[in-house]
């Protein structure tokens, strides 16, 4: 199981209707609340969801705890 930390980048295998696919964690929980890089929009959505969707990690945020 992967841990995510705010701050992370992550590539989502859907895109975003304004084209990208690059999206920062912005809070963990129960729900994520992820922001869009290109356009800013931010969305909230289950965990489960999340987790079956991201399709890998591009950066590391800068104030990810391990």
């Amino acid at each position: 199981m992967t841990q995510y930390y705010v701050g992370q980048q992550v590539q989502m295998k859907k895109g975003h209707p304004c084209g990208s696919n690059c999206w920062r964690i912005i809070r963990v929980g129960m729900d994520f609340r992820i922001k869009c890089e290109k356009c800013g929009r931010s969305v909230l959505i289950p965990r489960g969801h999340f987790e079956r969707k991201v399709k890998c990690i591009i950066a590391e945020g800068d104030n990810a705890e391990k």
